[in-house]
């Protein structure tokens, strides 16, 4: 079982964005897939039509006193599972924070779920906390959306430290551009400049489209209701990127 992250210090970068799309597509190409919305706010628990709550809340899950497969919920796809988000995590740090090794407690946690699933994709808080630090200790891939701006590329920097600094397992990074609008000179230069600067940096872009921000209104996965657009066509390049790092199969044997 592979564990991918879609993560950002910042908000607004299009996280959930990535993380629903890339899951439909894991599913859609064979794999037994879990989304994990960890953010409060629930974006990716809508997209999906699924109830923000989760029995017991955020407290009980981390505790283990509720087994993780329980609070599971299936979605319209195949293949295709989810965690709902729950309000109580906004608490999770606290409840992370009381635990024994509290910085390793979503990995242990997804362990007893390496028969059921081929890829958890986890949907994260835009923040710089514990529950953050418990994502990039259980992920093997953390998929990182930048606004081509400068700002945007700092904050990557500022990541890319803090991994650096992290004690035992480490993720791989991978940046790709977010929001991309050609029409504007600073993102045509550093959509060319950067990966060519980097190696933890993609060249694939998602563009900015009203395709994009019609999920919200659909509540489907972008590539599920427009998938001849240019927005499906790059989040499809980037999940054969993603599939390749992972060493995962970028379309793998359909399961009946």
């Amino acid at each position: 079982m592979k564990v991918l992250a879609s993560y950002n210090l910042k908000g607004g970068v299009g996280k959930t964005t990535a993380a629903v799309n890339l899951a439909y597509l894991a599913a859609a190409n064979g794999h037994r897939t879990l989304l994990w919305d960890l953010d409060p706010q629930g974006a990716a628990t809508y997209l999906f039509r699924v109830k923000p709550r989760v029995k017991g809340g955020s407290a009980k899950l981390v505790r283990g006193r509720r087994p993780i497969i329980d609070a599971v919920k299936a979605t319209d796809f195949d293949r295709l599972d989810l965690l709902p988000a729950d309000f109580t995590y906004r608490m999770m740090d606290i409840d992370l924070n009381e635990r024994p090794k509290p910085n390793k407690t979503l990995r242990r946690l997804l362990s007893p779920l390496k028969n059921e699933y081929d890829l958890v994709v986890l949907d994260t808080p835009p923040s710089l906390s514990l529950v953050s630090e418990n994502v990039l200790q259980a992920s093997d891939l953390v998929l990182v959306p930048l606004i081509p701006t400068v700002l945007s590329v700092r904050t990557f920097d500022q990541l890319a430290a803090f991994v650096k600094e992290l004690k035992g397992r480490k993720p791989a990074l991978r940046g790709y551009f977010s929001m991309l609008d050609r029409r504007r000179k600073l993102h045509q230069e550093i959509l060319a400049e950067l990966p060519a600067e980097r190696s933890d940096v993609s060249s694939i872009a998602i563009p900015s489209a009203s395709a994009v921000e019609q999920m919200s209104v659909r509540r489907l996965p972008l590539v599920a209701f427009a998938p001849s657009s240019p927005a499906a066509d790059a989040f499809g390049e980037l999940w054969r990127e993603v599939a390749r790092l992972l060493k995962v199969s970028a379309a793998a044997e359909t399961r009946s």
